[in-house]
């Protein structure tokens, strides 16, 4: 019996899995069959017990693209736990007016984390970066994580905790020349990693963001399983997904746009700074 057959015939009863862990619990009762089908690499990957946490932070209006699609990734992480942590149990709204259901909350999240991911927004993350719950929270935490990271404005928040100073990052490309007032060095870079912190771009980039975490965590050849089971093969219908990219005349409009929005960014950024 094909690995494939296997995993349908005996892993699908179990509908709250992820298909990552299906696969594995097929594995780990044909191991013989796996080794023929799979690397050894990926057999072990696949196999074995695993008990880390991983959290994703949510706050009042952060960009909800920024949490899904590392959450999509984070997911398939067979036998490691995603939660969204918040500060209560509240549902919490996204900037599109959205209720996330947090899975767990500051005083219950787990201590030691593998990763801890601070998505982005607008006034959201502004009012983030100034919630000195939400930052000792943060403190705490990426004390003793494998991995602290971003997405998005997200690196704003892990700056005004004084988590980037002396570290390569990136934000949007709208508030990427803010990063220096939080001590960091901008990098105009989808992905950026800089010992153990991983910040990523502007919103779509989580998706990368959160493929960098499962290749960090378990190797290529897993993460470029994570990939293909996505379908992620971005052909978007127009090159002008960044400012070097798009016609001037929309990067102005944008600028134009959160003009407002930018000072007020960098005078919060300055302000967590002197705090600092």
């Amino acid at each position: 019996m094909t690995i494939t057959r296997r995993l349908f015939n005996t892993g699908l009863a179990a509908s709250a899995a992820t298909p990552f862990a299906l696969l594995a619990a097929a594995v780990a009762r044909a191991e013989k069959e796996a080794a023929h089908a799979m690397s050894p690499e990926l057999t072990e990957q696949l196999g074995g017990k695993r008990d880390g946490h991983l959290a994703l932070l949510l706050y009042p209006q952060f960009t909800a693209l920024d949490v899904f699609g590392p959450h999509h990734m984070f997911i398939n992480l067979w036998g490691e736990k995603t939660h969204l942590v918040a500060k209560t149990a509240d549902p919490v709204p996204t900037d599109t007016g959205v209720l996330i259901q947090p899975t767990t909350t500051f005083a219950d999240c787990p201590e030691d984390l593998l990763v801890i991911c601070v998505p982005g927004g607008t006034l959201g993350t502004l009012a983030a970066m100034q919630d000195e719950e939400t930052l000792s929270f943060l403190q705490d935490r990426a004390s003793r994580a494998r991995w602290v990271t971003s997405v998005c404005t997200g690196s704003l928040v892990l700056g005004a905790a004084g988590l980037l100073q002396g570290y390569r990052a990136t934000s949007h490309w709208l508030t990427h020349d803010i990063l220096p007032e939080l001590g960091a060095t901008p990098v105009k870079e989808r992905v950026v990693v800089d010992r153990n912190r991983i910040t990523g771009g502007g919103v779509t980039a989580g998706i990368d963001f959160g493929l960098s975490i499962i290749e960090a965590l378990r190797g290529r050849a897993y993460a470029e399983m994570v990939q293909l089971f996505a379908e992620y093969a971005p052909d978007p219908p127009f090159n002008a997904g960044t400012p070097e990219t798009a016609p001037p005349e929309a990067t102005a409009v944008l600028t134009e746009m959160f003009e407002g929005f930018i000072d007020d960014t960098r005078e919060v950024a300055q302000t967590a700074m002197t705090r600092l």
